[in-house]
């Protein structure tokens, strides 16, 4: 008797489905999806050894549920597969040449953008304790993102900034998109964090750290509980940021991007 042929082929295929549930892992973790998939695993077994001692009638129910699995698996873990692939579709870095064939905007300009307003903005709402959540915009689309709210094309201004989040203004709730020196839209939806996180993280800061997962840009979230200033980019977020060092935390987040766009081979 032989040993079972073991090629190099057979190596990829166990590194390829290692990576998958490493993957899987991943987009898991902090969820109650491993509960839900071992529960799938024990119906699984359960129907095997039913079918072993031939329990007709058993059988056949287990397997009609069986049979709408990948359906039912497709609804429940909804919200981990869509975490799963903008997480795969985050690596824009890879593929920067693709971006760059539908967006000839010049980035080095996009990214001198005057944080003075912004800033002050921030300081003086958190001085008064109104809630906050500020998008400034990187490389990748937000297009989908900004048709959630409602569009505006602005200079950002101090003024501008604490208008539209005035507790009573119709456009408070919700995030603001800062592309370059203009606020592109306002009021916008952003996908919640799937990251196991404290209890003491508000909405703001759920949706600031969510946005970051999704993207590369640089979210600052104001809290309306107690003023303070947090910074989410790359799926952190900084917390208790001081007023006068946040310009100097976006700047260095800004550097962050460059420097990986520069190292990409295919973005030169």
């Amino acid at each position: 008797m032989g040993f079972i042929p073991f090629t190099f082929v057979d190596v990829i295929d166990i590194l390829l489905v290692a990576s998958l549930l490493f993957g899987l892992y991943r987009a898991m973790k902090g969820t109650s999806a491993p509960y839900i998939m071992v529960g799938i695993f024990v119906i699984y077994l359960v129907w095997i050894l039913v079918k072993t001692f031939n329990l007709v009638l058993f059988s056949t129910i287990l397997g009609q549920i069986i049979s709408v699995g990948v359906i039912a698996i497709l609804i429940i873990f909804q919200p981990e597969i869509r975490h799963f692939l903008q997480a795969i579709g985050r690596q824009r870095e890879r593929f920067e040449w693709l971006s760059r064939i539908f967006n000839f905007r010049n980035r080095k300009n996009e990214s001198a953008i005057d944080l003075d307003p912004i800033v002050l903005a921030c300081q003086e709402m958190g001085a008064e304790k109104v809630g906050a959540l500020i998008i400034i915009k990187q490389s990748n689309d937000l297009g989908i993102v900004e048709e959630s709210g409602i569009a505006i094309d602005a200079k950002v201004s101090t003024a501008l900034l604490e208008n539209i989040f005035f507790k009573n203004a119709p456009l408070h709730d919700g995030a603001v998109i800062i592309n370059g020196n203009r606020v592109v839209a306002a009021k916008c939806v952003l996908p919640s964090t799937q990251q196991d996180v404290p209890k003491s993280y508000g909405m703001r800061h759920r949706a600031a750290l969510g946005m970051s997962e999704v993207s590369d840009a640089i979210i600052i979230a104001v809290s309306e509980e107690t003023g303070r200033i947090s910074l989410a980019h790359d799926s952190q977020i900084k917390r208790n940021i001081e007023p006068q060092n946040l310009a100097s935390s976006i700047r260095k987040l800004m550097r962050k991007n460059d420097k990986r766009r520069e190292e990409d081979p295919q973005a030169n």
